[in-house]
């Protein structure tokens, strides 16, 4: 194909690049040009998503097969975006977000579930379920019939910048005893960018359009696993210490809330790791092993180092108090 990727230097961005470069697609992408250079044998073009005639000017009139955009911010520029290409590329992947679904979520729930409500021409990002539902509306303004909107659920692998498994990695490297948040067999629903890369540039090839649910199957792994096979994959010498919720939560310690196990207020949520992926996995979606994932997550931050933290994620040290934690592990070893 003749993709053009809006984004393609972090995160999934970057696996949709990696991946449609592998598949053979002629591949362009749209950014600032402020963060990599462009991989081998891509075509970049520069221009800012909030300047709708600098994007105007990039684009010139050049038409695509397919565009992939992994914007997650205000509506108003995916609207611009897909205004441009609506005449001259065929099929709009748009990344979107489980969280565009209304809260709190049902158990088990599919695409059927309640939204929240979005303003396709906003300029507020500051309700990232808003933002993303926005986005939709965007896109489906310009793209009716031709766009496929992946709402996906926690993305794992290597490039993360949410500071989720890099920042764990980076804990149980340290060594020695480590909190963990109890229980070891909370479940966990996840999915690699790289396979959610591979679903969406397949879905684009094939012109599949609507909206789907995308992570990986209910059931397939737990809390307890990714740690345990994250410390298999590094060869770390670290101990593992579970701690209930309520002994984190006494200390100060929000733990499990960086997987979507707790909430701020120590609750646990409902629909979190159990969502219904039934539609995408009868569409072609595959998931690789968490040993795979894991292991090629800690190859990329040996190689490349630790990623610019995203603005809109919290901070690495929200996770954990080193005064704290060592206050609990004296506690626990007593």
């Amino acid at each position: 194909m003749k993709l053009l990727v809006l984004g393609g230097t972090h995160h999934v961005g970057r696996a949709v690049v990696e991946t449609a470069l592998e598949r053979g697609d002629e591949v362009t992408t749209l950014n600032r040009g402020l963060s990599r250079d462009p991989a081998p044998g891509v075509r970049a073009l520069i221009a800012d998503r909030t300047d709708s005639e600098s994007v105007r000017q990039a684009l010139g009139d050049a038409e695509w097969d397919a565009v992939i955009d992994t914007w997650a911010w205000a509506p108003r520029e995916v609207r611009e975006a897909a205004r441009l290409l609506a005449h001259r590329t065929g099929h709009y992947g748009y990344v979107s977000s489980r969280g565009v679904h209304r809260w709190p979520w049902p158990s088990g729930a599919d695409e059927s579930a309640p939204l929240v409500d979005g303003d396709p021409g906003s300029t507020d990002d500051a309700d990232y379920a808003a933002a993303k539902r926005g986005g939709e509306l965007a896109v489906l303004e310009s793209f009716a019939g031709r766009a496929l909107l992946a709402r996906a659920g926690m993305i794992l692998g290597p490039y993360e910048d949410v500071g989720r498994v890099p920042w764990w990695l980076r804990r149980l490297e340290k060594g020695g005893r480590v909190l963990a948040p109890s229980p070891a067999d909370a479940p966990l629903q996840y999915l690699d960018a790289r396979d959610l890369a591979t679903w969406m540039l397949s879905c684009a090839e094939r012109g599949l359009s609507g909206a789907f649910t995308v992570t990986g199957p209910p059931g397939a792994t737990t809390l307890g696993e990714l740690l345990t096979t994250a410390l298999e994959v590094t060869g770390f010498d670290t101990e593992l210490v579970w701690a209930e919720p309520d002994l984190l939560r006494r200390y100060g310690l929000p733990l499990g809330m960086e997987f979507g196990l707790r909430l701020p207020d120590g609750g646990v949520p409902s629909g979190m790791h159990d969502a219904d992926v039934s539609a995408a996995l009868t569409e072609g979606l595959t998931t690789r092993p968490l040993r795979a994932t894991l292991a090629d997550t800690w190859a990329w931050l040996q190689a490349e180092g630790d990623p610019t933290p995203r603005t809109d994620a919290p901070s690495p040290d929200t996770w954990l108090d080193a005064a704290a934690e060592q206050r609990l592990l004296d506690q626990l070893s007593h």
